[in-house]
């Protein structure tokens, strides 16, 4: 999940545990409607998506065999679609033909510890800090061939995205962040926050724990349900959407990779020395100079109007807030996120 430090934005997660035992699942949302046309938020009555991906690519790139999904012509301009956890490709199933059908070449790959991607030796360190995921995908795109591309993310994926366009700006042409700008600074979040903001966080502190872990490993489907519907209160998916994607926490390393993912934001466990100098420069905050498009949702409470972060892209840039949509933005508002990248690639 991301990590900004914002205690509405926490709340909002923490007043959700109240509302879960009201959860029911329904139908996921699909519309056939052009992009610039309707979307969920419009109260449209959706039937469950039919698109998947029917088959996926293997690859090798820098540390990892990654597996992804790939549709629209092979000389369009290059998009690449970044999921988070506990999600994967499936996010953007809906979302892909969309872009595809505009002629661009969407890359859709799972992260490191999801689907069929795995590391290429049982040596490497299962590492789950911030700037890894970004260093992956630009390895993705040198194996790739790709020089440059839009990359658009939610959660993990638009941290990863926000990283790639702060350290190697050269390699996008442009960026659509779910959730603004929510690169981690170690140090800003050893600070408490007050009690009913840390509610909203608690996972993180049972993955701080060796109880957290194994519950985690025994109990990852059930867990990541759960998230899903505090994340996102108001999508009704329903359980063959869920099983979908959870075919993907299947990966021999998962677990790890979460698992270090927060024990590292909260600085209980170390990342690789190799990547220090990069984990420094993100420290310091560093501004985005590509063209962005931020979109915000009701997962982010008070910080949806996207003041706070605002200032720190310094190219042409816009903020769209989507109302009535959770986290999983993609999944839950495929038109509009498949619109922001048509838009932000005419900036």
């Amino acid at each position: 999940m991301t990590e900004e430090i914002n205690s509405d934005r926490r709340e909002f997660l923490g007043r959700a545990v109240t509302g879960l035992v009201a959860a029911r699942f329904g139908t996921t949302i699909f519309s056939s409607a052009p992009i610039n046309s309707m979307s969920a938020r419009e109260g449209i009555v959706h039937a469950p998506s039919s698109h998947t991906f029917d088959s996926l690519k293997q690859i090798d790139a820098g540390v990892l065999n990654v597996g992804y999904a790939e549709a629209g012509p092979a000389n369009g301009s290059a998009v690449i679609l970044l999921h988070g956890w506990p999600y994967d490709i499936h996010a953007f199933a809906d979302v892909t033909p969309l872009l595809a059908a505009k002629g661009y070449r969407v890359i859709v790959p799972y992260l490191r510890g999801f689907g069929t991607t795995r590391f290429l030796s049982s040596d490497t360190i299962r590492n789950g800090e911030q700037a890894v995921i970004a260093v992956d995908t630009i390895a993705l795109m040198d194996a790739l061939k790709i020089k440059k591309a839009i990359i658009g993310g939610f959660d993990w994926g638009s941290r990863t995205a926000a990283i790639m366009a702060a350290l190697f700006p050269d390699r996008l042409k442009a960026l659509v962040a779910v959730s603004g700008y929510i690169i981690v600074n170690r140090e800003a979040n050893l600070q408490p926050l007050p009690p009913k903001a840390e509610l909203g966080w608690w996972y993180q502190y049972y993955f701080a724990t060796e109880r957290g872990m194994l519950g985690y490993s025994r109990n990852t489907n059930d867990f990541n349900k759960l998230i899903w519907q505090l994340a996102s209160p108001k999508w009704k998916f329903d359980d063959a959407t869920f099983a979908r994607t959870a075919a993907s926490f299947n990966n021999p390393d998962h677990v790890k990779i979460v698992i270090h993912n927060y024990r590292w934001r909260l600085s209980i466990a170390e990342g690789e020395a190799k990547y220090r100098d990069l984990e420094q420069k993100l420290f310091t905050g560093p501004s985005i100079s590509v063209s962005a498009i931020t979109i915000a949702s009701d997962f982010d409470g008070a910080a949806a109007d996207g003041k706070g972060y605002a200032n720190k892209f310094t190219g042409k840039y816009s903020h769209r807030v989507l109302s009535g949509i959770g986290h999983n933005v993609p999944q839950e508002d495929p038109q509009s996120f498949a619109k922001a990248i048509v838009d932000v690639d005419g900036y």
